[in-house]
Formats: structure tokens, sequence, C-alpha cells
């Protein structure tokens, strides 16, 4: 059996602190309208170029154990915004950086873990209750093509063909994305379980 690192305390924080740090500043840069993409390379065929946080965020890893473990983290963070919401994992991305930052001042300064914790969860359930407060739902194509476009970096065909899928689908429905081998935006619906 192999001996175990083992690390404690502020040491093992910071060193997982600045994994975190390294894929937030990588997923980062991505975030917005304005956002910059990011060149991925892979093990076979060509690069690929991306916009997308989680994309980004699941092709790093860090030779650091410790410093991978936080990254790896993040990562959890990204992947759960995007099986939930579909979009807005470098939002998240983020935020859990800024969040995990201030409160690791925090811990190091000699707050309670525990409190600090809890504070957390209870700052977040108001900030989800505001943020229902003021949340408009879409009610037209219109709305739900903008919506689209902005999550299709600003493709207003894309964002056309996602409005024509919600309508087809309903808010119930699944809508699967997936690269074709030619040039043309297809849609394409199936009935019943497909798999």
């Amino acid at each position: 059996m192999a001996a175990k690192d083992v690390k404690f305390s502020d040491d093992a924080r910071q060193q997982m602190f600045s994994g975190v740090t390294t894929l937030a500043n990588a997923v980062k840069i991505t975030l917005g309208p304005k956002g910059r993409n990011v060149i991925l390379d892979k093990s076979f065929g060509a690069p690929t170029v991306t916009k997308d946080g989680v994309s980004v965020a699941k092709e790093i890893e860090l030779e650091n154990k410790f410093e991978n473990m936080g990254a790896q983290m993040l990562k959890e963070v990204a992947s759960h915004t995007s099986d939930v919401a579909g979009d807005g994992t470098t939002t998240a991305t983020v935020l859990a950086h800024s969040i995990l930052q201030v409160g690791l001042k925090s811990v190091a300064a000699g707050m309670n873990p525990m409190d600090l914790k809890r504070g957390i969860d209870k700052a977040t359930g108001q900030v989800v209750d505001e943020l229902e407060k003021i949340s408009k739902p879409c009610e037209d194509d219109k709305a739900i093509a903008q919506v689209g476009t902005i999550s299709a970096n600003s493709d207003e065909l894309v964002g056309e063909i996602i409005a024509d899928a919600m309508g087809k689908v309903g808010k119930e429905g699944v809508i699967t994305v997936e690269e074709g081998s030619g040039l043309e935006n297809e849609l394409e619906v199936v009935e019943g379980m497909q798999f």
C-alpha cells in the first residue's frame, strides 16, 4: 500500500485554494458576452476552441495532488450548476472562488468554520428568495430566443432554434445539443425515449 501524504490546517487549505484559484482563473476569462475563447489541447485530433466554463473546467488536471483536489471540488460546482440549470457554470465557479477566498480569510482571522458555513447557508437562502422575487418568466418564443441567443454566445440563429425546440418539447421536455458533421444547424424532435 502506498504511503499517504497527510496535511492539516492552513497548509492543506492554502494548497487546495491554490488549485481552486488556478481553475477559477482559467474559467473566468470566458465569463459574459465579452468573455474570451479558450483553446483546449486534445490527446487526439484538433484542439477545441470553447467559451464554455464547464468544458474548460473539465479539462484541468493539476500535478500537485492537493492543488488538484481543490480544483476537483470547484469542478463539482460547475458540473452541478450545469446539471441543475444548464448554464451559468462560469458565474458559479467565480462566485465559489470568491466565497472560498473570503471564507479562508475569515477562518484565518479566527472565525469558527461551522458558524461561517451556517452564515453562508443563511445568506444563500436570502439571495435565492430575492432572485425569485425579481425573476421574470419567459412567456413567449421571442423571450426564449433572446435567452437562447445569450447562452449561445450571441448567435441569433441558435437562439431561434432553441426557442423552436422549447416550443416543440415544452417546459418539461429535454433538449440535447450535439455537434454535427455538417455545416447547417438542425432540429430533430424524437418522441418517447431514446438510448
